[in-house]
């Protein structure tokens, strides 16, 4: 009976505890895997954030709860307003597509805790509102049609859940540890935390096959939150088990985790050269507003204008690099019509000029960019791609390029570029002869077909 009893044993620890640590473990992959596991997001090269939430409504910034020091209670006549009748994200996805844009990411939570989603765990959430539907399973459903690639955000803060702590983020902040303490009383971040994977699982279980995530953000400190207050590693790891080939940004406090992130995300900052972790070149994506805010702005008018924004693409591609590029759709769900107008501005000049983004990267060593372009390359087809900022007046000078090109045309329309080798010294170089009018595109861009 005792060897029965220790065999049963045995197997019972087999069975209840070896799966669940077995299912803890990140899934390894070598260097090759993960460049594989995340073409298409490097291909696509660019994308569409979408800051979505109850700060559509007062329309002075996402953080306007945190800024004005809003209680919930304060807070609560968005809630009870919420209702975007015109809602059609049939529309946003057809915009997105037509931007020249592949991929998409969706705050399913902001940091004001609200859910766009119909989530089994709170009642603040979009089902409860005036709307009363799951916006998520929308917004899916709609940019799959397109044959776009669906993401979430996921805010790890919550400025409304009862257990989540008070800090120097939170919209309640305080100034002494007396009345951080006094205010925390009660409060149970391990509730929180339970909260969160709930929710991460819900996300990445009902709403069919996710391609990237965003979780938003850790700031580790005496009155901040990193890995141990999300308990960042059993996020990761449940993500990973749910989704095997989801792309997930840097910002759960993991950096030193091997299979803890997949790309850095500097945010509203144009890179001075590719960035680095450890001396070592990263996937990147810079996440970029048309203004100053993510969320819709009424007032807002720091507007970029078409030329900066391709620009700024062109640039992050230059380093070889992503952008994700925001909307911040009204309360009613439509995007804020100068949103629209630069998307459609954008997508003109990716109609024409895409091949010089989709599935480019920097320039190789020996090719140097010359005064006021920006240079991207394909390393699959071998062309090179020089972006002209500026608009030269008649010749273009390419430096150290003669033995390496065989054919040079304007991209937008393939006509043909005619060039003659330098002189004396600079007989490698290329003297590009360009028509005096610059071509009606925003941006003009040289192909050079190379040897």
């Amino acid at each position: 009976m005792k060897t029965r009893s220790l065999v049963l044993m045995i197997l019972l620890f087999c069975l209840l505890i070896v799966p669940k640590q077995a299912q803890a473990q990140l899934p390894k992959e070598t260097e090759a895997q993960k460049t594989q596991r995340m073409k298409w997001w490097t291909d696509a090269r660019f994308g569409m954030f979408i800051h979505w939430g109850l700060y559509a409504l007062p329309a002075r910034h996402e953080w306007v709860k945190n800024a004005e020091r809003l209680t919930n209670d304060q807070y609560q006549k968005y809630f009870e307003n919420f209702n975007p009748d015109m809602y059609d994200p049939h529309e946003w996805a057809k915009m997105a597509k037509a931007a020249g844009m592949k991929y998409v990411v969706l705050t399913a939570k902001h940091h004001e805790g609200f859910c766009l989603f119909d989530s089994k765990f709170t009642d603040y959430k979009a089902t409860n509102t005036p709307y009363g539907k799951d916006l998520i399973k929308e917004y899916v459903e709609a940019f799959r049609a397109e044959g776009l690639k669906v993401g979430f955000y996921y805010s790890l803060i919550d400025w409304h859940h009862p257990d989540y702590t008070i800090d120097e983020v939170h919209p309640q902040r305080q100034t002494s540890d007396t009345a951080y303490a006094r205010l925390n009383k009660g409060k149970d971040m391990s509730k929180y935390r339970e909260y969160l994977k709930n929710q991460v699982r819900e996300l990445l279980t009902n709403y069919g096959e996710i391609s990237v995530i965003w979780f938003d953000f850790s700031f580790p400190g005496k009155n901040g939150k990193g890995r141990a207050d999300w308990d960042s590693e059993s996020i990761i790891k449940l993500a990973r088990s749910l989704q095997p080939g989801i792309i997930v940004d840097d910002r759960l406090d993991l950096k030193d985790v091997e299979g803890g992130w997949d790309f850095v995300s500097p945010e509203q900052e144009k890179v001075a050269k590719w960035p680095e972790y450890n001396g070592k070149r990263v996937a990147w994506e810079t996440c970029q507003t048309f203004s100053g805010s993510w969320g819709y702005y009424r007032d807002e008018n720091t507007w970029k204008s078409p030329a900066q924004l391709l620009e700024l693409l062109i640039e992050s591609v230059s380093k070889g690099g992503n952008l994700l590029l925001n909307v911040g759709p009204t309360a009613r769900g439509v995007f804020d019509y100068r949103a629209q107008d630069r998307l459609k501005s954008m997508g003109e000049w990716m109609k024409y000029n895409g091949r010089s983004v989709y599935g480019c990267t920097e320039a190789p060593a020996g090719f140097t960019a010359p005064a006021n372009t920006l240079l991207t390359y394909n390393p699959v087809t071998r062309r090179l791609y020089v972006h002209l900022l500026a608009y030269p007046m008649g010749t273009l000078n390419l430096t150290n390029m003669g033995d390496k090109v065989k054919y040079i045309q304007f991209l937008h329309d393939a006509s043909e570029i005619k060039y003659r080798a330098g002189r004396d010294n600079a007989k490698n170089d290329l003297i590009l002869s360009l028509p005096v009018q610059k071509p009606p595109v925003e941006i003009p861009v040289l192909e050079l077909i190379l040897k």
